[in-house]
């Protein structure tokens, strides 16, 4: 863990190493201060006026020194932290960028947002308190201490005796608050996946009238951080009743002992101890006990960072699951698609696969529809062609000859492609697709950076959302807010397709993406797919028969498994499946445009 950390402190490895020093100085400067205290108090008593002046010279300039050198650790080490901070923030979510849908699986989406925030800023903390205190105040107590010992052994023993008492007393306290932190961030991860699926789906909410619901829901995660946290603090607050029930039980006991001391010795310190002395003794009790009590939260802070530190590293550590080939190819030929002995599971460990011994041929260019019902694996089939999964190889007894399966575009398995060359290639337009802040344009230019604006309107006309761009005041310049907020459903879904058209892929997959698009308009698209880009292998997965009937073929999947495969009338005439859905949505009289195609 140390190792995956250590690599982004690398870049402020200086000012790392200068905030200790920094402080280090310091520490050596405030602890000579209640020495010359000492001299300037007994100078007092013998009326030396110019050991008094030149004593206080001295104090002045090492409290500006000790003033700079305490400024300087706190910039080094705000600049460390900070940069650290930063580091891990762009090291965690590189890493998440290479993930496959199966490494994000294992991670939430709230659980990686607290985890690039919330942990993150606590690892910031705890750096930041290491470099300053959890060097300064082992330092200044050790220094302290011998000052203390050089002094007066005997009032010195005190101070030993109080730091063995208090140092077992901060363990036991980390020990039993460790596992509750622990605990803490993980209910972290609970809340901040309530809030945001309240306000990702707020229109549901306010159209349902959950809003009680979604209170009452917020209130019981927030309820158990609150209880957590409560047991956890509970145990470190008994941090600063012990240290400071310590520290003045030092300071009586100092009081007196060294009292008893000055009055036997008759304030010599060649016999014993002085007023000035016990002065410095007690500073140095304050120091001595006020470094353990820092020393007590460094040691808290790191408990909670510690968590922290660990689901930090499970995210930089975690290797994604799909990778590029050691020789990738980086020409795909053409568009043609073949399924071949494909079975796939999301969880290794499921008894029953998602899908089941798909065999299918593609040619490129060809126009497929897909129909099926809810939960026949539609999606999880297309998500193999741009690899956002990989399927599993299949199991052989021994003795038997290894069954070959595999996706391949182009003649050749999608394991041989460069990721980036196989997923440039296949356009995916998503029922719930998203659009980002910014402008149309902005937008659009997702599936190409180096797109004209000329280029931009050719694929809004195919996706028809040039009708509606153009009806806006500022048109392809309009600001769209985030999650497009301010389009329609099916104004969304129009533009996601141009963006997906933008790509000028070989292979363009749409997964019901036209469900919130009347069917005059889905007519209008579909028309212009055929008659602009002829070449593309076209995917259509959709609910309604209107979408699909066009297509050359059309695949009918039910629970994982191809039922069977042919055109629209062949199905209609001989698939039981397909036949009902047809029925359904033509009201038993073959004609779409009755009910809009709807189911």
């Amino acid at each position: 863990m140390l190792k995956t950390l250590g690599k982004q402190i690398k870049e402020f490895k200086l000012v790392s190493i200068l905030t200790p020093i920094a402080m280090l100085a310091e520490v050596i400067v405030e602890n000579f201060i209640p020495l010359l205290m000492a001299t300037i108090i007994d100078s007092i008593g013998s009326g030396d006026l110019n050991s008094i002046y030149r004593t206080a010279c001295i104090m002045i300039v090492l409290a500006i020194a000790g003033l700079i050198s305490g400024y300087l650790g706190g910039v080094f080490g705000a600049n460390a932290s900070a940069g650290f901070a930063r580091n891990l923030r762009k090291a965690m979510f590189e890493n998440i960028q290479t993930f496959s849908f199966s490494n994000i699986d294992k991670f939430s989406t709230a659980g990686l947002v607290t985890r690039l925030t919330t942990d993150v800023t606590n690892m910031q903390n705890a750096y930041q308190m290491i470099l300053r205190m959890a060097v300064r105040a082992p330092f200044s107590l050790i220094v302290a201490m011998i000052m203390a010992f050089t002094v007066s052994p005997r009032l010195a023993s005190i101070y030993l005796i109080a730091v063995i008492i208090l140092g077992c007393i901060c363990a036991l306290i980390i020990k039993f608050a460790f596992k509750y932190f622990n605990q803490v961030f993980k209910k972290y991860d609970a809340l901040n996946e309530s809030v945001q699926e309240n306000v990702t789906a707020m229109r549901v909410v306010k159209a349902y009238v959950r809003e009680d619901h979604e209170k009452k829901k917020f209130g019981k995660a927030s309820e158990a951080i609150y209880k957590m946290f409560v047991k956890a603090e509970g145990i470190v607050a008994l941090n600063n009743p012990v240290m400071m029930t310590t520290v003045y039980t030092c300071i009586l006991l100092i009081s007196w002992v060294g009292a008893h001391m000055i009055v036997a010795s008759g304030n010599n310190a060649a016999l014993g101890l002085t007023t000035g002395n016990l002065t410095s003794m007690l500073a140095y009790c304050m120091n001595i006990l006020m470094n353990l009590m820092m020393l007590s939260m460094v040691f808290v802070m790191i408990t909670m960072s510690m968590a922290s530190a660990r689901r930090i590293v499970e995210v930089l550590n975690e290797k994604p699951d799909i990778t590029n080939p050691e020789d990738p190819d980086f020409d795909v030929p053409d568009g043609s698609i073949e399924f071949k002995n494909v079975t796939f599971r999301y969880n290794s460990k499921s008894e029953k696969p998602i899908l089941e011994n798909i065999n299918v041929k593609i040619k490129s260019g060809e126009t497929i529809g897909i129909i099926g019902g809810t939960g026949s694996a539609k999606s999880s089939l297309v998500n193999l062609i741009s690899r956002l999964y990989d399927i599993e190889e299949q199991a052989v007894k021994d003795g038997e000859e290894p069954i070959e399966s595999y996706v391949s575009i182009g003649g050749k398995d999608v394991r041989s492609y460069d990721l980036e060359t196989v997923r440039q290639e296949v356009s995916v337009v998503l029922q719930s697709n998203v659009l980002f802040t910014g402008s149309i344009l902005d937008n659009l230019r997702w599936g190409n950076p180096e797109a004209t604006d000329e280029e931009c309107i050719r694929v809004c006309k195919l996706a028809c959302a040039d009708e509606f761009i153009e009806r806006m005041p500022d048109k392809y310049n309009t600001h769209i807010e985030q999650g497009g907020t301010n389009v329609s459903g099916g104004q969304k879904q129009r533009l996601c397709i141009a963006r997906a058209l933008l790509k000028n892929p070989k292979i363009l997959i749409l997964d019901d993406s036209t469900s919130a698009v009347d069917t005059v308009t889905d007519a209008k698209i579909r028309k212009a797919f055929r008659e602009e880009i002829p070449d593309t292998t076209k995917i259509i997965i959709a609910q309604r028969i209107s979408s699909v009937q066009d297509a050359d073929r059309i695949i009918v999947m039910d629970d994982g498994k191809i039922n069977e495969i042919g055109t629209h009338d062949y199905l209609k005439d001989n698939n039981e499946i397909y036949r009902e859905v047809y029925l359904q949505q033509t009201n038993d009289n073959g004609d779409f445009d009755k009910n809009g195609g709807e189911m």
